[in-house]
């Protein structure tokens, strides 16, 4: 049978290369050429850590964030109905006021020509739900579901289309193959640039208000695939004494925290562990506590590990002395991880204590390399393992940025 002739609308249709044909459509129908056209996507990496979350935007593939802010999780999150209305949601908000391309557009179109692919970065073992509970924020601990951020539509928040969750040492993980060597580490231990094997492992051990770890590796055979990063829970490995007044210490966390048997190495090796050390010394030495101190430590809520460390600069008191105990043990651990992994690839201390501290850290005399190296037998292994100080704090930010890249590739 004979077929219909076209129309002049069917024409149009049929051939969107015509522009006078493609004006003709966008001005009888626009609704048409909007559900067509491509939305412009958006990258957001989140750092979500025990004190604060820090938000990037991005284009995809560049580095160079749009806008950077951080929310402090214990003021943030105060009677929030969610994790994502409390932070996620009014960051969104700022990026409509402050990005230019944003302002540019308005809310309308935005949300009819822009979609966000968000990666979060988040302190706490995530399920294969996509959903995390994050303990050591918000009094209690605080639910973090990705799939409930994907069907969310108050406002803003429908642009997200996409939120992955990873735990944030795998965050921290990505982030440190984007390190600048040579601008943004020091070597421990001299020469550790030079001995780096290019498919050797690598681990990050990183001290913040908790202690994270994890691990990556390459496979030999498909070296051009990178490495892939695995979370690890190996903060709260058993906490090891290394002198008669830590046993007592261990005693004194034993009882505080109601365990029978041991205590995490996070429980001493992270801020709320430095305010667990001072607490413990000040309560054995009550003649040197300093009482000016004492008080502003005794009324700090969850900030009183920075109350210690901001005073553990003065030679001969319980700040500088818990300081020193808690950063020889984390010299311990980051050694521990480095006999379990051998970490030919390079071993990364992380986390926001290590560049306050890092007179405490670095030297062959300091507090934390006489204990990393303090491995009877095992010492010259270590030998090989390149060991380095991260001197910034937005890794975990890089690392949830090319994890939500690969979750937008993959979306392709």
């Amino acid at each position: 049978p004979k077929s219909k002739p076209q129309t002049r609308d069917q024409f149009s249709l049929s051939c969107p290369y015509s522009t006078h044909k493609r004006h003709r459509l966008t001005t009888r129908n626009p609704s048409l050429v909007t559900r067509t056209m491509p939305k412009t996507t958006y990258i957001i990496a989140g750092d979500i850590g025990g004190t604060n979350s820090r938000f990037s935007l991005h284009l995809p593939g560049q580095s160079d964030p749009l806008l950077v802010h951080i929310y402090p999780n214990e003021e943030t999150l105060q009677n929030a109905s969610s994790y994502h209305h409390a932070t996620l949601k009014p960051y969104l908000e700022k990026c409509l006021a402050e990005v230019g391309q944003w302002k540019t557009m308005g809310e309308d179109a935005l949300l009819s020509q822009v979609q966000v692919v968000a990666c979060l970065a988040t302190a706490g073992a995530v399920k294969t739900n996509n959903t995390v509970f994050v303990t050591n924020i918000a009094n209690g601990g605080c639910k973090i579901d990705g799939n409930e951020i994907e069907k969310c539509q108050d406002g803003l928040l429908s642009l997200v289309v996409r939120c992955k969750l990873v735990n944030d040492f795998v965050g921290q993980g990505y982030g440190a193959l984007d390190l600048d060597l040579d601008k943004e580490c020091v070597e421990l231990i001299p020469g550790s640039k030079a001995k780096i094997d290019d498919l050797g492992p690598k681990v990050c051990v990183g001290a913040g208000t908790g202690l994270g770890e994890c691990f990556l590796t390459k496979s030999s055979l498909s070296p051009e695939l990178g490495y892939e990063c695995y979370p690890s829970e190996g903060g709260h490995v058993d906490f090891v004494p290394r002198g008669a007044l830590e046993v007592e210490l261990l005693e004194y966390l034993k009882a505080k925290f109601d365990c029978a048997n041991r205590v995490s190495v996070e429980r001493v090796v992270s801020g709320r562990g430095l305010a667990n050390v001072y607490e413990f010394l000040a309560k054995k030495f009550p003649e040197r506590v300093d009482k000016a101190i004492h008080e502003e430590f005794l009324n700090a809520g969850d900030q009183q590990g920075r109350v210690v460390g901001m005073n553990s600069g003065k030679d001969g008191s319980l700040t500088a002395q818990a300081a020193q105990i808690m950063i020889a043990a984390y010299g311990a651990e980051v050694g521990n991880a480095s006999l379990k992994f051998i970490p030919t690839g390079g071993m990364f201390v992380t986390g926001g204590l290590t560049p306050k501290n890092i007179g405490l850290i670095q030297g062959k005399d300091s507090p934390f390399i006489k204990a990393y190296l303090d491995k009877g037998r095992l010492n010259p292994l270590l030998d090989t393992v390149p060991l380095f100080a991260v001197m910034t704090e937005d890794i975990g930010l890089r690392g949830a940025r090319v994890c939500a890249k690969r979750e937008f590739k993959a979306m392709k």
